[in-house]
């Protein structure tokens, strides 16, 4: 590959000729301040707080979109290009809301540091506030206009790694908005309720809408019994929304915690994961048997859902009929728990913590409600448990580490990967290899479907079957691996889909900070949790066993379809 030198402040610096000044700083150890660049986007340049001198240009240029020349001579720290970022930065301030204290995004706003980092104490210019409404139309996000600083990270992260287009940049000048397009809102539009321009946006200016003061309100209701879910991605997330090392895995500390905000039951998301992989399992092996429709596409993840019930419904036979793990728990929660311990389903209400936004949407779709109520009441964000835990002054460190509570506590290692890309078709493997060729896996770690690569391919042969799979997370890799399907390009048996990049580790409800991505740090601690879980496969849960013998039958009964299984809608584009 071609190198070039420049020199920046004086230093040379070696870097690929297809390098920006800002990639060419980083390597050089020299942190140029950003606003609207994100190292998963593309860069745009709109902002103009990066700008630096270069000899020879007649302005001062953007680091992150200007490409490095061969002796090119760059200076960061001007007087020039200090007093440039300042003016850029307290431009910005002065139409911003400056409700800093109240904001959800207080103590973690890159706006803010900013203003910090630069010694930006006062804004010399007037501006003007629009007062545009807020919009809280969507059961998973809010938008607040008056807060968009117009960086275009939501635009680029929706058109450009989810293929969604739910967002634009609309009207001129000071009239400028960032949204959905004019007359409609969030959930008028093809939005999907992922929450990734959420987590990319720097500011408050759009976020999930939180449901913790219901969950208090819940829990502090004598007459309501509060069950919890806890999903695995959240189990190695929490302790980064804390502050702590990322990838930390907390599950017993959380699993305590939980229980001192007040929750009558800690449960895990983990043990429906093993029951998905068993209904799923047996759909995928009846449909290869029946020439049923193939190939089989997961149907954990709600972006997901609701992206093909928008853009691909010709395929939506193609989709598993098992409801989430999030879903499933649900229907459990007030049918066989409620049975099993002598309590009126209508007095239970049901928790879901959960590293996305898209949960919140999935739990108020219409149709989960096969309990005979709504099946999850609340959905809360790894964000918000963080937040809860504030409120109630806990020190997670402190706790001692305690275990779920029974029936729905007992889990697998491949429960626990369903968290992170390629982990449900990595725990379908397990299962249905031992069950169809009639011995375990040569090794229990498959690693062609491990990693964080958009899209993975593999095969395995069940019973004489070459079964061919793909796995891909991030809903612009899903697009191409559907159009690759329907224009006859590849063929596969199962496919595994995830809305967000990385899998639920790259969740839209998972800790925001600054830019930085902890996905492969999430990742590791979700493998290692499963490579120390006694046991590993999701047919020997013990408690699954038990709920299958006492309650549905076996897999894809008439009385598990009621429950665990669902049915989808074909959408308009808006």
């Amino acid at each position: 590959m071609e190198m070039v030198t420049l020199k920046i402040d004086g230093h040379d610096v070696l870097v690929e000729k297809n390098a920006t000044i800002l990639q060419a700083a980083e390597k050089a150890g020299l942190k140029i301040p950003t606003l609207c660049y994100h190292p998963a986007l593309r860069p745009d340049g709109n902002c103009r707080v990066c700008v630096v001198e270069v000899a020879g240009a007649r302005s001062l240029m953007a680091a992150c979109i200007a490409p490095v020349t061969d002796k090119m001579v760059v200076n960061t720290n001007t007087p020039l290009v200090r007093e440039a970022r300042r003016t850029n930065l307290e431009l910005i301030l002065a139409n911003h809301p400056l409700e800093c204290p109240t904001c959800k995004r207080n103590l973690n706003c890159e706006l803010q540091q900013l203003a910090l980092d630069m010694g930006v104490s006062e804004v010399h210019y007037q501006g003007r506030q629009r007062e545009l409404p807020m919009d809280t139309s969507s059961p998973a996000l809010v938008r607040e206009p008056d807060k968009c600083i117009y960086c275009g990270r939501c635009v680029r992260v929706c058109s450009d790694v989810q293929a969604v287009n739910a967002l634009d940049f609309f009207n001129r000048g000071f009239d400028t908005e960032v949204g959905p397009p004019p007359g409609y809102n969030l959930n008028d539009s093809v939005c999907v309720q992922c929450g990734q321009c959420a987590t990319t946006c720097p500011v408050g200016a759009i976020y999930e809408k939180s449901v913790v003061d219901d969950v208090w309100q819940a829990i502090a209701d004598p007459n309501k019994h509060v069950v919890v879910q806890a999903a695995p991605a959240v189990q190695v997330s929490i302790a980064e929304a804390l502050g702590l090392e990322p990838g930390t895995p907390m599950t017993g500390k959380m699993a305590a915690a939980l229980r001192r905000l007040g929750f009558d039951r800690v449960f895990t998301t983990e043990f429906t994961a093993d029951l998905t992989i068993l209904e799923e399992g047996t759909e995928l092996l009846g449909r290869l048997k029946n020439n049923g429709a193939l190939p089989l596409i997961t149907s954990c993840s709600p972006g997901w859902i609701k992206f093909i019930e928008h853009n691909f419904p010709e395929l939506l036979e193609n989709l598993s009929t098992c409801k989430s793990p999030q879903q499933m728990f649900g229907a459990l929660a007030k049918t066989y728990y409620a049975e099993k311990n002598g309590i009126d389903p209508s007095k239970i209400y049901s928790v879901s913590l959960m590293p996305c936004t898209a949960k919140k949407y999935e739990a108020a779709r219409p149709e989960m409600n096969s309990s005979g109520y709504r099946d999850v009441d609340a959905v809360i964000t790894t964000r918000e448990l963080a937040r809860m835990i504030h409120e109630a002054s806990l020190d997670i460190n402190k706790l001692a580490d305690e275990q779920f509570d029974a029936p729905f506590g007992m889990l697998t290692g491949a429960a626990t990967i369903f968290g992170t890309t390629g982990g449900v078709a990595e725990a379908a493997l397990r299962t249905l290899y031992e069950l169809v060729n009639g011995q375990e896996m040569p090794t229990m770690e498959y690693e062609p479907v491990r990693g964080l690569d958009g899209i993975k391919e593999s095969s395995v042969n069940l019973g004489g079957t070459d079964v061919k799979i793909a796995v891909t997370s991030g809903l612009a890799n899903a697009r191409e691996v559907l159009n690759r399907v329907k224009n006859g390009e590849a063929e596969y048996h199962f496919i595994e889909i995830m809305a967000c990049p990385g899998g639920c580790i790259g969740g839209g409800g998972q800790p925001i900070k600054n830019g930085s991505d902890n996905r492969v740090a999430r990742a590791a601690s979700i493998y290692k949790v499963d490579a120390a879980n006694r046991v590993r496969k999701s047919h020997e849960n013990s408690a699954v066993k038990q709920l299958y013998k006492e309650y549905l039958g076996e897999p894809n009964s008439h009385k598990a379809h009621d429950l665990l299984h669902t049915h989808y809608t074909p959408r308009n584009r808006y």
